[in-house]
């Protein structure tokens, strides 16, 4: 035994015995009470050079077997974080809930420390049998850790490194752990912190896959979490009682375990009855709603996704009460009659389930998002991650690690820990890239090599990791011209354009009436919906509305927000909306409609004031139309910039630029100074 082991054993006795030098092996309690156990009730030697314990070849298939589904799951993630942790030494394993490792991904680096101590398929890394490590010890304490060389017990391990985290089934029943074990002479917390975040997406996924043949409730308290790892989701029968819950909704709703909840309507938990959260649901395109928790009134945003049909099975009961909308999907509600969009529908549903891109045209603000996560949500892929990047709106010297993703270290001011890419947070299902046009060209290159090799490569890896996504594009520009000017990729334009879907504007929508009572439900408190009276709905079907769906939503928002009944009319829209042709008509260069027949004498107000110099400087009518949207949204806001840019969902940088475009000065001048 070298003097170093001898030196090791001294020390397990000492600090067994005595009760001292906790604080000397740097992790305290935990490393402490495992320890004790291992001499005490384990009777386990600290220089024990026994053979590791490996099970059968037929014992460790019937355990695979066990666990198929979070290992169907989990292989996916462990491949994500050898790839991020790839070059470092580290080996990603996964055990059942007995320490018997089930499957590894092993780093060429590692293959030396493997050899000494056993990391192999089958073999047991039970505290009992291994002594204090990673992966035993998480089984025993049920929660992350880390145990550092030295912290384990037996001599034999002390150059290992482990990072591990407890994997839980939707009954909150230990089922396995997740370990990444290296010989960093480092503690790796950042490494941890990753390894905590792959079993958050496999309990997850888990989830998601074995409930979807019934109802999921996916909710968070902020709305653009609804969808990422951080949310709750709960499976709900046919009737609204909650099936199962996963970990995380246990959590945000402040329970200890599933079981209080389990069995309950969901109308107990939350302030809404489950046919209107459904209908609520597919009135806004699973798009998240408010809803409340019943015992603290506490706000969250929610969707119900469908059950997925299996071949042969009954389709769902349509829900007592639930208009016949509920049983459409997320497609089906984009439009109300328009001919155009029955088109769009139509064919999205031909090639939903083709491999074949898919380019959105459109106007600024004309839906192309939201129809693209109606094409992820009716597909095969709904339960899978949608995850949408705006082009436009990132740094230019930011869009390469926000779609690619870096390992840690990987350039001045990287996360220690790394980040994975948008590509592949997307993998498995969509990635919906919106404003491609304006990607810069250099990236243009990387992005068409990913699309014909379906691998991705994040900036400071050794090895690509395989890809399976939806790519939808979506523009408002025209990319032949900006080939011509060799400001897009003519090989990437024909890689992207499968099949192009035009939306329409909204001004040249025939279902425009319909749609806008649709926003207005939307828009309302769940449960309580918002009526507009025939004289308010004839002047909004007037209005020529240059910034599409997006400025209907915003007005809709703003006057439900401010309205002092549950029937909103003319009185409750903002002055410059109330002329029978708003200035934003004007802008465009559109003639004026015939007025409503019976339009109010009161409607009739000044017109807004909004600066206007220089309109005609140069901008055609389309600039026009949204520099007069802009200077309104800024007078809103009252030229609060980062509620502008929040609003519009793009950043500060795009928005001086967009107001230098538009030649727009604030009033007193001093914005650019």
């Amino acid at each position: 035994m070298s003097k170093f082991a001898v030196e090791h054993v001294k020390r397990v006795h000492s600090v067994v015995h005595d009760r001292i030098g906790a604080d000397c092996i740097g992790s305290g309690n935990r490393i402490t009470r495992s320890w004790i156990r291992c001499l005490n009730e384990y009777q386990l030697n600290p220089d024990s050079c026994a053979d590791p314990e490996v099970v059968a070849t037929s014992e460790l298939q019937e355990r695979q077997e066990r666990l198929a589904d979070v290992q169907a799951v989990a292989k996916v993630e462990m491949a994500n974080l050898y790839q991020q942790l790839a070059g470092s030494g580290y080996a990603i394993m996964l055990t059942d809930r007995e320490g018997v490792l089930l499957n590894y991904f092993g780093d060429p680096a590692f293959t030396h420390a493997a050899s000494k101590t056993g990391l192999m398929q089958g073999a047991v890394w039970s505290e009992r049998v291994q002594g204090t490590n990673g992966m035993g010890t998480c089984l025993v304490e049920r929660r992350p850790l880390t145990v550092h060389q030295d912290e384990h017990y037996l001599s034999r391990n002390i150059g290992l490194s482990c990072a591990a985290a407890p994997i839980f089934d939707h009954d909150g029943e230990l089922v396995g752990v997740l370990d990444a074990s290296g010989e960093s002479r480092l503690a790796q917390q950042h490494t941890l912190a990753l390894v905590s975040m792959s079993v958050q997406l496999i309990e997850n996924r888990v989830f998601l896959n074995q409930f979807r043949h019934d109802y999921i409730l996916r909710f968070h308290n902020r709305p653009e979490f609804v969808g990422t790892l951080s949310e709750g989701a709960i499976a709900l029968s046919i009737t609204g009682t909650v099936l199962a819950a996963s970990r995380a909704a246990v959590s945000l709703l402040g329970y200890t375990t599933p079981g209080e909840i389990v069995g309950r309507d969901v109308c107990e938990l939350f302030n809404i009855t489950f046919s209107g959260l459904v209908d609520s649901s597919v009135r806004r395109a699973y798009h998240p709603v408010p809803i409340f928790e019943v015992r603290s009134n506490a706000r969250f945003f929610a969707v119900v996704y469908q059950p997925v049909a299996t071949l042969g099975a009954r389709r769902p009961a349509r829900l007592e009460g639930t208009p016949a909308q509920a049983a459409a999907s997320a497609l089906d509600a984009l439009h109300l009659g328009d001919p155009a969009m029955r088109a769009n529908v139509d064919t999205a549903k031909r090639v939903m389930e083709r491999n074949v891109a898919i380019v959105l045209l459109g106007e600024t603000g004309s839906g192309k998002e939201r129809f693209a996560r109606a094409m992820h949500l009716s597909g095969s892929r709904a339960t899978r991650p949608f995850v949408a990047i705006n082009c436009a709106s990132i740094p230019e010297s930011l869009v390469e690690s926000e779609l690619f993703g870096y390992r840690a270290g990987a350039f001045t001011g990287a996360s220690k820990e790394g980040q994975r890419g948008k590509l592949l947070q997307a993998n498995g299902g969509t990635l919906f890239l919106d404003e491609i046009g304006d990607m810069p060209v250099t990236l243009q290159a990387r992005l068409l090599r990913v699309l014909e090799e379906r691998e991705v490569m994040p900036l400071g890896g050794e090895a690509p990791v395989k890809l399976d996504i939806r790519l939808i594009s979506a523009t408002h520009c025209d990319l032949g011209k900006k080939i011509e000017r060799g400001e897009f990729r003519e090989d990437l334009y024909y890689r992207l354009q499968g099949v192009t879907f035009t939306l329409p504007p909204l001004r040249d929508r025939f279902d425009r009436g319909a749609l806008i009572r649709q926003l207005a439900r939307e828009e309302s408190d769940a449960g309580c919906p918002v009526e507009l009276d025939d004289k308010l709905l004839a002047l909004l079907e007037r209005q020529r509305w240059p910034g599409n769906l997006r400025q209907l939503r915003h007005l809709l928002r703003t006057m439900i927000a401010l309205r002092e009944s549950d029937r909103l009319t003319v009185h409750d829209l903002p002055p410059e909306y109330r002329q029978p042709l708003s200035g934003m008509a004007a802008a465009v260069g559109v003639p004026a409609a015939e007025p409503p027949a019976e339009l109010p004498a009161d409607c009739a107000c000044p017109p807004a004031t909004v600066p206007a110099a220089r309109v005609d400087a140069g901008l055609n009518p389309f600039e026009c139309a949204e520099r007069e949207v802009l200077l309104q949204e800024l007078k809103r806001q009252q030229w609060n910039l980062s509620g502008v840019a929040r609003e519009l969902n793009i950043s500060r940088n795009t928005l001086y630029r967009k107001l230098q475009r538009l030649n727009i000065e604030h009033p007193d001048k001093s914005l650019f100074h």
